[in-house]
């Protein structure tokens, strides 16, 4: 297995790091965030913007791309980076987690997953060896195995299971996998410490290229999430990545690379963007409240991206009441800026020996969305996923 990762500075007083992963398109400098391209695209964005944006690696999902416009059709067009003009690195996921949100439209068995297209009705099989000859043949960078996703709410016995099945998955992806591309294995075991740990030593046996945390923020509290993550990162192996899996907010990445985490990849800075949230160092603001109507000044006077450099929080207001589709576009922008410019100076401050007073400062001025609106949004988001695949 040729080495792509090495730490280059650590935190001595957290698990912080800074880490170089080497890649077949370009050397990725962690920790890094992953922006959502499920289905070829950074919703509202060209290619290039995104690359604007400083931007060094996104996140497609292979599930989405097989059902449309199919595996074949994006190798035939000459892989995923030429199919969407992107030259910078590329994860796949294998689509677990929409597996998992397909409930009442699949069938799960030690073999694969049989599941109804939420698109046209029509039956697939996913079986873990298909899963890695779809992402091999769409060229991505780092690519993930099949995996077994379980609702916050099932019990041990239910995690159990999966848990294993993953396990068992991983295995057949990694006999499977013949490409010169970077396979991390999936760690799970739900919010269960005794399974969290079992799954380490299972996965770390196998010989991955990197390690990914799965099933979390699923409706678990955060302060459950990170004495998950505090307890299942500090048993990966230091000379890997780690990477954890659909969480990426300011607080969260923060957070999250104190505990030694090196890739996050979620939708919410998107998804936020083009419902009206803005992050600033001081927590998301609506830009639709009246408040901004007539403010002639940028919504972050701080940031340094296109949209805060050109336009008021008051002309985006008014975008966003109008609803034109520049609003959408603009408010992404920003977003994705400010995570970029976020890990930046968290990767300064690593290496300046300052970290520990950075992340204490930003979360003691960061005011993060309350929790119970937090899960309950969550919550109807999973709800409109469920509904919207049915």
């Amino acid at each position: 297995m040729k080495k792509h990762f090495r730490v280059i500075e650590s935190c001595p007083e957290t698990r912080a790091r800074i880490g170089e992963l080497i890649t077949p398109h370009g050397t990725i400098i962690t920790p890094a965030f992953m922006p959502a391209a499920s289905q070829g695209t950074v919703k509202t964005l060209t290619p290039q913007e995104v690359r604007d944006i400083d931007i060094s690696i996104i996140l497609s999902n292979a599930y989405h791309l097989y059902l449309r416009p199919g595996i074949e059709t994006i190798q035939k067009l000459g892989g995923l980076h030429q199919y969407m003009a992107w030259d910078r690195p590329i994860l796949t996921d294998s689509g677990g987690y929409q597996v998992f949100s397909l409930a009442a439209l699949r069938r799960i068995d030690d073999e694969g997953v049989l599941f109804r297209s939420h698109i046209d009705g029509s039956e697939h099989f996913l079986t873990p060896e298909l899963i890695i000859e779809s992402q091999e043949k769409l060229g991505a960078d780092i690519i993930m195995p099949l995996d077994e996703c379980v609702a916050y709410t099932d019990d041990k016995t239910v995690v159990r299971r999966a848990m294993e099945r993953t396990h068992l998955w991983a295995e057949r992806c990694l006999k499977h996998h013949k490409s010169n591309q970077s396979l991390y294995g999936i760690i799970q075991g739900g919010v269960f410490s005794e399974l969290r740990r079992q799954s380490v030593a299972a996965i770390t046996s196998f010989g991955f290229s990197g390690y990914a945390l799965g099933g979390l923020s699923v409706g678990e509290t955060k302060e459950l999430t990170w004495e998950i993550v505090s307890e299942t990162a500090a048993l990966l192996p230091k000379s890997q990545p780690r990477y954890l899996m659909g969480m990426g907010s300011p607080e969260d990445i923060v957070t999250g690379v104190a505990l030694g985490i090196d890739l996050f990849d979620s939708a919410l800075p998107t998804r936020v963007a083009r419902n009206g949230a803005l992050f600033t160092r001081t927590g998301r603001k609506n830009i639709r409240n009246a408040a901004y109507n007539t403010k002639d000044k940028a919504t972050d006077a701080e940031c340094d991206c296109y949209t805060c450099r050109t336009f008021s929080a008051a002309y985006l207001h008014h975008l966003f009441k109008c609803e034109e589709l520049l609003a959408y576009r603009l408010a992404t922008i920003h977003n994705l800026r400010f995570i970029v410019r976020l890990l930046q100076e968290i990767r300064d401050n690593i290496q300046e020996g300052t970290f520990s007073a950075f992340q204490k400062g930003f979360l003691a001025h960061y005011q993060p969305t309350d929790q119970e609106i937090r899960l309950n949004q969550k919550q109807k988001w999973l709800k409109r996923m469920l509904n919207d695949q049915k």
